[in-house]
């Protein structure tokens, strides 16, 4: 069968329950059709081809019927498209032929072959227009006392949907027409079986009351089609109520963290089997995350494991996370073998999403079967997610690996709270719009009904991105300021939205920059081997002042930049030879990751040539350190650094940064801050020395001054960084940005019900 549908007012309105109901069940049906029947032209119906929510239509008749699109590659229908294309004079040549009318206002909104005035009863009843109309042998449709079109003779959306099922070889018999105004009767008024929903027109209900094959529906909407299933017998008498699928069945938790890895690490011990310890993560997020948990909150934790379907070992879906600290929280395991977590996240994520996220657009490699499995394995998570979450809880999705869960997760659980963080640099759209599946992708997040970024700047990269797929509202916006830097570096930005209106929800946004585990890096400071090393190394540094760096191996953080710029600053500096040195620590890629070899090997050979040409006796220019080494070690490098030098082209925070503020702060030192004004934490950060890591002039004189800042200077910008990483800690990002989602009304609302 084909269900040929009005939108506004039919397909795209009714109960929430009925919406879902239909949509189900067309998807559920691969032998029903589905045709958009619109007075809106293609570009205007662009945006719900990115809903994940509405089921994608063969078909499209758009412009009051004077468009026929496929479904799927939106090219026309031909031939009769061609046919209906030899029937239209040109709009040019409409809008001269009404050039002696000034009180006819063009309506601006897209259209093609056709012309759409506002337009009075009482002039659309003016025989001077129709005498126009015949003379350019058009047809003139007036509708909703308001609408004045000129479209081709003979087309509307009853001709052409007529001309769509001849073409298609389908008997009028299997169509079933859904309209609400009388912009629809001409569907109405053919010979196949019609649905006039709830609350339609009176004029159209006027129309259509001798018509036998027309049903005048009593629910609105997605409910009126269901209702003319049932009248008619599509899919057998008891099909629909076959196909009426109810949400997922609430679990237990109020809470519910979505993210990529568990919160513990897991292992095969020496005997073989799976073993699991506390994770060591680098940055507080999983201990802050937990934190949440601790005053008995009933929660899941949903995450990946790694299991083969040939494994005969028992996969548990569910563990405890730790009984003691966390009785309520449960860790929801998603079962996923070893190469689809290589396809999702090593490569798939790695060398689509990560590059062109972070403007390296150049180096994306897009793959439809990856992204297949992308959405296979966010399917799974939102799956998992709906199991776990009850009714009304907040579900909280972290970053880009998970952009399609919001989609699902919705259609399964349309009463959740869904809030998503996004970790990562989120880039202007004329970079983000390369990605093939920015459709799909905005039209998750856009489920949300939250989102967060680091910085005020990457959330107008996103509205922008997204202004490019729907039509949006601004519904709020605020000063970036006194939070953030407005002009002062390359991501500041002087306003923020705060609010959009999508048309079917509010959907609020942020900026969060994540905060520091201040007390980790103060322990890590107090412990007695790092004591001593602190002490070994403020003796071997003694008379030489130390540059630090320290990064992941990646080409977005500017490593190859820095060092031309450290070999430059001490050929043009003869004066600091034997008075520096640079400490590079750089953490290699996983091994599976190869496309960082090649700047593996340009790294090596730059160390090699800066020593080479600089080094002597006694000193060496450029330690280079290509192995990961533990925070506590790292802590001590940050507390006896002269100069923190960090310089990423592009970075959605780092907390490096803070990192470095922090030892330096809490052992009350006066080492200095350049900061790349690329870094998203550059926004924040008042009081770092910004660099242009772009600018190899600027990233050796930034460099130079920080070296000779004058030490009351150096020590009243540590000031003011470490009250910033002090007060925005980590405990109060995750409180801001729960309180920004409103997870304490929801938690008093179920309270309520309860």
């Amino acid at each position: 069968m084909l269900i040929a549908t009005d939108l506004d007012g039919t397909f795209l309105a009714g109960a929430p329950e009925d919406r879902l109901s239909l949509y189900q069940t067309i998807v559920a049906h691969p032998e029903i059709r589905l045709a958009y029947v619109t007075g809106r032209s293609l570009e205007a119906v662009l945006p719900l081809l990115a809903d994940p929510t509405l089921p994608q239509p063969d078909f499209i008749i758009a412009d009051v019927g004077a468009s026929l699109y496929d479904g799927q590659t939106l090219q026309p229908l031909q031939p009769l498209q061609g046919q209906i294309d030899l029937r239209w004079p040109g709009e040019s040549q409409v809008a001269q032929a009404l050039a002696d009318f000034p009180d006819l206002e063009r309506q601006d909104v897209p259209q093609a072959r056709r012309c759409s005035y506002f337009c009075t009863p009482q002039r659309a009843a003016d025989p001077a227009l129709r005498a126009i109309a015949d003379e350019l042998d058009c047809d003139l449709l007036y509708s909703a006392d308001l609408y004045l079109d000129f479209l081709p003779r003979g087309v509307n959306k009853g001709s052409s949907l007529q001309a769509l099922a001849d073409w298609l070889g389908l008997e009028h018999d299997q169509v079933l027409a859904a309209g609400d105004t009388l912009n629809d009767l001409s569907m109405l008024s053919a010979t196949f079986k019609g649905v006039c929903v709830g609350a339609s027109e009176p004029g159209l209900l006027q129309a259509t009351r001798h018509h036998s094959r027309t049903l005048h529906a009593t629910r609105t909407g997605c409910g009126g089609i269901l209702e003319a299933f049932a009248h008619f017998g599509f899919l057998g008498e008891h099909g629909i109520a076959a196909e009426r699928r109810q949400a997922a069945q609430p679990g237990k938790a109020d809470l519910v963290i979505v993210y990529h890895r568990l919160p513990y690490e897991e292992y095969r011990g020496k005997d073989g089997k799976l073993q699991r310890r506390r994770p060591t993560s680098p940055n507080g997020i999983i201990p802050t995350l937990l934190s949440f948990f601790a005053d008995g909150r009933k929660g899941s934790w949903v995450a990946w494991a790694v299991h083969e379907e040939d494994n005969q070992e028992t996969f548990d879906t569910h563990t405890t996370v730790d009984a003691e600290r966390y009785p309520k929280l449960t860790a929801a395991r998603v079962p996923l073998s070893k190469e689809k977590v290589d396809i999702f996240y090593k490569r798939f994520s790695k060398e689509a999403f990560w590059p062109t996220l972070h403007t390296f657009w150049e180096r994306a490699s897009f793959n439809e079967d990856d992204w297949q499995v992308f959405c296979e394995v966010n399917r799974a998570f939102a799956e998992r997610t709906a199991l776990e979450a009850a009714e009304g809880a907040v579900v909280w999705l972290h970053d880009y690996n998970l952009w399609m869960v919001p989609a699902y997760l919705r259609e399964l659980r349309p009463d959740l709270r869904i809030a998503f963080f996004h970790h990562t640099y989120f880039p202007s759209a004329d970079v983000f719009n390369v990605v093939p599946w920015r459709r799909q992708i905005v039209g998750s997040l856009l489920q949300c009904d939250y989102i967060g970024f680091h910085i005020p700047r990457q959330v107008e990269n996103f509205v922008d991105v997204a202004r490019g797929v729907f039509p949006l509202k601004t519904l709020d916006r605020q000063n970036c300021a006194p939070r953030f830097l407005t002009y002062g570096c390359a991501v500041g930005l002087e306003r923020m939205t705060t609010a959009l209106d999508t048309g079917t929800r509010t959907v609020k946004l942020g900026a969060h920059p994540v905060g520091l585990d201040i007390e980790r890096v103060s322990s890590a400071l107090q412990a007695p081997k790092i004591q001593e090393l602190m002490a070994r190394l403020r003796e071997e540094l003694s008379g030489v002042k130390l540059i630090l760096s320290v990064e992941r191996l990646d080409y977005t953080k500017g490593i190859l930049e820095k060092l031309n710029a450290y070999e430059r600053l001490l050929a043009d500096n003869p004066e600091l030879l034997g008075k520096v040195t640079l400490v590079t620590v750089c953490v290699p890629a996983a091994k599976e990751m190869t496309i960082y070899d090649e700047l593996q090997s340009q790294i090596e050979q730059a160390v090699g040539r800066i020593n080479g040409r600089f080094a002597r006796i006694g000193w060496t220019p450029l330690q280079f350190f290509f192995r990961s080494l533990p925070f506590e070690e790292v802590s001590a490098w940050y507390a006896m650094a002269d100069v923190m030098w960090i310089t990423p082209l592009r970075d959605g925070l780092n907390l490096v940064a803070k990192e470095f503020v922090a030892a330096q702060g809490l052992l009350g030192g006066s080492g200095v801050l350049v900061l790349s004004e690329f870094a998203g934490a550059a926004a924040e950060l008042k009081g770092a020395l910004l660099t242009n890591p772009h600018d190899p002039m600027d990233l050796t004189q930034t460099c130079y001054l920080a070296l000779n800042l004058p030490k009351a200077e150096a020590q009243a910008r540590l000031r003011e960084l470490f009250d910033i990483v002090t007060f925005n800690d980590i405990r109060r990002w995750g409180d801001d940005f729960l309180g920004a989602v409103g997870l304490n009304e929801a938690a008093t609302a179920l309270e309520l019900v309860s």
